[in-house]
């Protein structure tokens, strides 16, 4: 086995070519537009913002790959799975479901389709070329998906490369002729005060941190088709890629977010960052800027649609052995293109009340699998602190609901409640104090039933020498 590593150890230029592959699954156009409008909404504020943004933006996205590279997982299952069989295989389908089919990969065909083209197209016409764009975006994704063996050839050195090329000239613009003192930039109410708080809830939109234990499989699977088949040389090569990786995201946001607050000079506060985006693009380089900037998202999210249903695919392979990949693949994309055809507003609105329910749970199960070497990955400090996140982050997910439903009785009751004895509700950190609870009373069990003979999980129990 030593000899077999010895033969097999990456190179730096490895670890750049697998950080180029998590930066092209990462980075996709809604990773765009979410820094640009955080920078528009906090104004001269921007720089608080900014720091909650890549909280949850890059640091606990870099905090997902570095849990999967010391528990040695391969996967979301694998790391949720000291707090139970079930409990891992429902986040798993629940994760991959909201980074799958449901939200993030039919939002990688509307987010270019709203950015490069929607605005051309009459509105009774749009319905049509998005449901042929979507058509062919994902037929393309499908057939540039079917090779495990080619998404590092593929995102890595041919996408990326051209993604960064378009990127680098919209900042070249952006900074050598700033439209206004981001300084000086008017600020929204929201972010008078709160700047930090609400820039951390906005990089929840990413959802990087679900893709971050999303993509494990496929990292693991691309490293150990380098040749690499220790499991401790796979975590280490996982986790040098991902600081490369979240590194470099991290000077792209910053960017982002500034020129979204100098854009205030010229243009009022947008719907979303697409249109801002658009409006930036427009006034440096008119047709051009167009051009370049629907070829920008076109580019970027095909490469995260593609890490998007591969993973789905093997990861469900991983636990139905019986279906193949490609069967899972053929149905990520099809169930991909139906939801695509909703409408990004309905994507987005429909989406948050899940991201406020899962990322919770994803941020406690990705510290609690970084801390795990302290306490044997003993399965009670998982489940209690699992618990004691779960009930304030439904109350989270239902104060993030649709009007349609938030504004019914029964959940209104819910969150009158809430707001009178949860703290931090109204900030949208509920579960904060109840995790950090759960997690000292989970150690202090720990500390008391750790002897073999009481543990809790008798698979994990080690047996008497």
């Amino acid at each position: 086995m030593n000899t077999e590593n010895q033969q097999f150890k990456l190179t730096f230029i490895n670890y750049l070519i697998i950080g180029s592959l998590l930066f092209g699954m990462f980075f996709g156009a809604g990773n765009l537009i979410f820094p640009l409008h955080l920078g528009q909404l906090a104004g001269s504020h921007w720089l608080p913002a900014a720091i909650g943004f890549l909280l949850s933006g890059t640091l606990l996205p870099l905090l997902s790959i570095i849990a999967i590279s010391i528990t040695q997982s391969e996967g979301i299952y694998d790391v949720a799975r000291p707090i139970g069989r079930h409990y891992a295989l429902i986040f798993l389908i629940l994760v991959h479901a909201t980074l799958g089919p449901m939200f993030a990969t039919p939002r990688t065909a509307t987010v270019p389709f709203e950015l490069g083209f929607a605005r051309y197209i009459p509105a009774n016409q749009t319905w049509i070329w998005l449901l042929v764009f979507s058509a062919a975006f994902f037929t393309l994704t499908y057939f540039l998906s079917r090779s495990e063996s080619h998404i590092i050839d593929i995102i890595g050195k041919l996408l990326n490369p051209l993604f960064l090329i378009l990127l680098f000239i919209i900042f070249l613009f952006a900074f050598l002729r700033p439209m206004g003192d981001a300084e000086q930039a008017v600020i929204s109410t929201n972010y008078v005060h709160d700047a930090l708080t609400n820039g951390f809830l906005e990089g929840y939109n990413t959802m990087d941190v679900l893709a971050g234990l999303a993509f494990g499989v496929t990292i693991v699977t691309s490293i150990k088709l380098m040749g690499v088949r220790s499991p401790r040389s796979i975590a280490a090569a996982t986790a040098k890629s991902g600081i490369i990786c979240i590194g470099f995201e991290a000077l792209i946001y910053l960017g982002l977010i500034v020129i979204g607050a100098m854009s205030l000079a010229n243009f009022k506060l947008s719907e979303n960052g697409g249109i801002a985006f658009g409006q930036i693009a427009n006034y440096y380089m008119s047709a051009v800027g167009s051009a370049i900037l629907a070829t920008l998202a076109t580019v970027t999210c095909l490469s995260t649609a593609m890490g998007l249903v591969t993973a789905f695919a093997q990861d469900f392979h991983k636990q139905f052995p019986r279906i193949s990949y490609l069967t899972f693949l053929r149905f990520t994309c099809a169930i991909s293109f139906v939801i695509a055809n909703v409408g990004l507003t309905q994507i987005i609105s429909w989406s948050l009340p899940i991201l406020m329910l899962l990322y919770p749970l994803a941020i406690t199960v990705i510290l609690l699998s970084i801390l795990s070497p302290l306490f044997k990955k003993s399965p009670i400090v998982y489940r209690i602190t699992t618990v004691f996140t779960l009930i304030p982050a439904l109350f989270d997910a239902t104060n993030a609901l649709p009007p349609i439903l938030k504004q019914t009785a029964p959940i209104q009751g819910l969150v009158h409640f809430a707001s009178s004895y949860l703290p931090l509700f109204s900030l949208g950190f509920a579960w904060v104090p109840f995790a950090l609870i759960g997690f000292i009373l989970s150690i202090a069990a720990y500390a008391l039933f750790r002897a073999p003979s009481m543990q809790l999980n008798p698979e994990t129990s080690a047996k008497p020498k």
